[in-house]
């Protein structure tokens, strides 16, 4: 029995840090612009996809064609902020945000043409043997979601406290009348929160395509949970989107464990609705 347990716990810390990595982009880009980012859910895809290419069409070696696909998905981010976004003539939030819906659409479709709809198969980033830990079976690949969201996490938080342009970022996201009043350059605080927010969902999809299957659609239902996560730990709150995809992600292997797999989804989101009822503002939201 203590065996299966360890067995869930590793399998939804694995699943959990997926969520986090998401529920990260949508607060980056929250705190800056103020609206949920809808387009996070295809940064996902797209991140699987550049990898796909990188590795099968490209020729690469794991680590570069790793590198150059979450590049690309932040350089497709910047490209989408600067030339979706920008040019709405609205700072309504309701707008932006109908315009993220819009432009998520728009980009699946060109997903769904560039790569086609069947099904494609990621490779692991490295042979897939088992390894055992505590009497717990995991695979290698969980390990490295797990040790590439910590460095992740770990970059992010150096970013925003030692960088010039972390500070600006989280002037803007504390007061943003009074960083526009000394001069912080709102365009470029949106254009890199927009990067930020797509290397997140490039490296979730990178990461999470091998251990399920890719297709054009396949950051939908993970961006949904990426954006219940940062929900349940406080929407804007970057420890608590980490608690939240965390948790989630427990609930979830825990519930398919010693449930059933097939209640697996409802039982996570059952539980995000009472938190809800109870906090609205999540766990860590102020």
């Amino acid at each position: 029995m203590y065996t299966d347990l360890l067995q869930y716990i590793f399998s939804g810390l694995t699943g959990g840090a997926i969520y986090a990595l998401i529920a990260l982009g949508f607060c980056v880009v929250s705190n800056t612009m103020g609206i949920v980012n809808f387009i996070q859910v295809d940064f996902v895809t797209l991140g699987g996809m550049f990898m796909f290419s990188a590795l099968f069409a490209l020729g690469l070696p794991t680590v570069p064609a790793l590198v150059l696909a979450v590049c690309l998905v932040a350089l497709v981010a910047m490209v989408v902020e600067r030339v979706g976004l920008r040019p709405a003539r609205s700072d309504n939030h309701l707008v932006l945000i109908f315009l993220t819906v819009g432009l998520s659409i728009i980009l699946r479709g060109i997903i769904k043409i560039v790569w086609g709809k069947n099904r494609m198969a990621l490779p692991p980033l490295t042979p897939d043997v088992p390894v055992q830990i505590l009497g717990a079976s995991v695979l290698p690949q969980a390990l490295w979601i797990l040790g590439l969201t910590v460095v992740a996490i770990a970059i992010l938080t150096w970013f925003f406290h030692k960088t010039s342009l972390g500070l600006c970022m989280r002037a803007v996201a504390s007061n943003p009348t009074a960083a526009a009043v000394v001069g912080i350059a709102s365009g470029r605080i949106r254009l890199t929160s927009y990067a930020i927010a797509g290397a997140l969902g490039g490296l979730a999809g990178v990461l999470v395509t091998p251990i399920t299957t890719l297709n054009y659609d396949v950051g939908v239902l993970l961006g949904l949970k990426g954006f219940a996560a940062a929900i349940l730990g406080g929407f804007g709150s970057f420890p608590g989107a980490i608690l939240g995809g965390l948790g989630l992600g427990l609930l979830e292997s825990l519930s398919a464990g010693y449930l059933s797999s097939a209640y697996k989804d409802v039982v996570a989101f059952v539980v995000l609705l009472l938190v809800l009822f109870v906090r609205p503002k999540g766990f860590l939201g102020k």
